[in-house]
């Protein structure tokens, strides 16, 4: 579904072109994976944009992404099972979709 709120994605929901990515684009992705976004959600996503805009890359594993979140915000949020509870299953990969990133390189 593309529209002028839901850039192209790709087979596993994934944003083509993070340049067209836009909060609207974040909540509806959110809620195909049946998350609500609230402010908690949206200092992950803004963290992500920020790593990726500086490196290029999306955090390339859930152990690096835990580890930069915890670097960046501190030990309450730097830890897995915070992040899990915000972005379930692989958080990395939940919450680089909802961002607007491409998959990071080592998850499932």
């Amino acid at each position: 579904m593309n529209s002028p709120t839901m850039p192209a994605r790709n087979n596993e929901g994934f944003v083509v072109n993070a340049n067209e990515w836009t909060p609207a684009a974040a909540s509806i992705i959110a809620a195909d994976d049946g998350i609500k976004l609230n402010e908690k959600h949206w200092e992950i996503i803004e963290f992500l944009r920020l790593f990726y805009k500086t490196h290029e890359v999306s955090p390339p594993s859930n152990r690096l992404f835990v580890k930069s979140v915890k670097e960046a915000l501190g030990d309450t949020r730097g830890n897995s099972i915070y992040l899990m509870t915000l972005f379930p299953g692989t958080p990395a990969k939940t919450a680089c979709r909802i961002a607007g990133l491409p998959r990071p390189t080592n998850c499932l």
